[in-house]
């Protein structure tokens, strides 16, 4: 008998990355055609405006026209998550209310960052998002970004609340995140592509994931090999894809390396980025071409 997760927000999302045109400008149709192939790919979820998507640097206009473009594209077929992520609460309302308006499932909540509240400003902030619209919320714990962390207190008193199902964990511990995940009975994503097996192993519902940019089918081949107990046979799919990993993660700037990886596949025109990220270097860029050459993605 199979004992799967819950899986309020699916099972597999990309982190999409948000297409410019090369004047920098949002390129919505691209974003859609992108969010049609991953789902075509095995993605159940599409996660638009995260921190892979340039939400620090795409305003509210754009992020409410990137998602209705993505929401009409990709219809009932997947979900619809939406990042409402600032260090300013009332703004990270105005894009849950945003987020909501324009068809969006669900919402990922970060920690605000660096201006590090306590643990009951996090859950204060949190509370208001929540309170602005009736979606389901993933939090999002990554401290090396935000320089604050959730604490076990906050999540527990955070899983108290009906419509917070789960958590992104970024943090590179599996084995608190398990013991958190058991506790508190928040669904758990991985949050970091070089922890997605062990995640899964581990009891996670899904992954969020940077490099299903041009590994999605991968990815699902994974997350139902191991919904099938064939531990071994996943296992040898993450191993496979740790050069991809670290080529796209490991040495360059996540969101810049993925677009270049989606241009390199002729997938969108341009890996334009805006200030202050910047163009990968030529090292980088061999580096990945010939990963990809070697696993055949060009």
């Amino acid at each position: 008998m199979k004992h799967l997760p819950s899986r309020t927000f699916g099972s597999l999302a990309p982190a999409l990355v948000t297409p410019f045109h090369q004047d920098g400008s949002l390129d919505a149709e691209a974003a859609a055609r992108l969010a049609t192939k991953l789902v075509d790919d095995g993605c159940d979820t599409i996660l638009l405006s995260g921190t892979t998507g340039e939400s620090p640097t795409t305003h509210q206009p754009e992020k409410d026209e990137l998602t209705r473009a993505v929401k009409e594209a990709v219809g009932q077929r997947a979900h619809i998550m939406c990042g409402a992520c600032s260090n300013d609460t009332a703004h990270a309302v105005r894009i849950a209310e945003g987020a909501q308006a324009c068809g969006a499932d669900c919402l990922l909540v970060v920690a605000p960052y660096y201006n590090r509240p306590s643990q009951a400003g996090l859950i204060a902030h949190v509370r208001a998002i929540m309170d602005a619209t009736d979606l389901p919320i993933m939090l999002y714990d990554i401290p090396g970004r935000t320089g604050l962390a959730f604490s076990d207190e906050t999540f527990d008193e955070l899983a108290q609340y009906d419509r917070i199902k789960g958590v992104k964990d970024a943090t590179g511990q599996v084995e608190r995140g398990s013991a958190r995940m058991h506790r508190t009975g928040l669904e758990y994503y991985s949050g970091d592509d070089g922890e997605n097996f062990n995640w899964l192993v581990a009891g996670a519902s899904g992954l969020i994931s940077v490099v299903a940019h041009v590994a999605a089918a991968q990815y699902r081949r994974m997350i139902d090999l191991l919904d099938d107990n064939q531990v071994w046979e996943a296992r040898e799919i993450h191993f496979e894809l740790r050069p991809l990993v670290d080529a796209i993660m490991g040495g360059g700037q996540g969101t810049v390396m993925a677009k270049v990886a989606l241009a390199l596949q002729g997938i969108i025109d341009t890996p334009a980025v805006r200030l202050p990220l910047v163009p990968t270097s030529d090292e980088e860029l061999t580096r990945l071409r010939q990963v990809m050459e070697r696993m055949n993605l060009l």
